[in-house]
């Protein structure tokens, strides 16, 4: 086995980037618009999937589809240190919770939430705050995503589409 890092070339870029946009693109496709075979893709996808640079496949759902029509992103202010493993359990534990990170500034930590509506946000939001070591939360409602094809969006419609859907 070589220790040594493999190189990730402007071919392996272009995979990535056509996987990227459209997972389910065949190697034959792929490898039509990069200029190699369908075999020689499917080795470089196998060699990028061993080497994590691959790291899965997904499909990306609309959320209204789902129902989830409101969207927020609350700052958590914790009681003293609460350690990231902490606002990590707290964050699996709501479905709601699509995102959590830890940030710098002055909130230890940023969710990215969804909910049904607004009666729903505000639920969840006060079983967020009702977590012993949570001082305080600031709330930020989503109305429109300026960028209608990122991942946030819920992208993989066509923008009209999901600009009528967050409304």
């Amino acid at each position: 086995m070589n220790s040594r890092p493999t190189p990730f070339d402007e071919l392996d870029r272009k995979i990535v980037t056509a996987l990227t946009a459209n997972a389910r693109t065949s190697f034959a496709e792929i490898g039509a618009a990069v200029g190699l075979s369908s075999t020689a893709v499917k080795r470089r996808v196998d060699r990028l999937r061993e080497t994590g640079v691959i790291t899965g496949f997904t499909a990306t759902v609309r959320p209204s589809a789902l129902g989830w029509r409101t969207e927020a992103y609350v700052e958590v202010y914790c009681e003293g240190a609460a350690p990231p493993r902490r606002l990590a359990e707290v964050a699996r534990g709501y479905p709601e919770i699509t995102a959590a990170m830890t940030v710098t500034g002055g909130a230890d930590a940023l969710l990215h939430v969804r909910a049904r509506d607004v009666e729903h946000f505000e639920e969840v939001l006060e079983r967020i705050r009702a977590e012993p070591f949570i001082r305080k939360t600031i709330s930020v409602m989503v109305l429109s995503h300026l960028i209608p094809d990122s991942p946030e969006a819920g992208a993989g419609l066509p923008a009209t589409e999901d600009a009528a859907d967050m409304r």
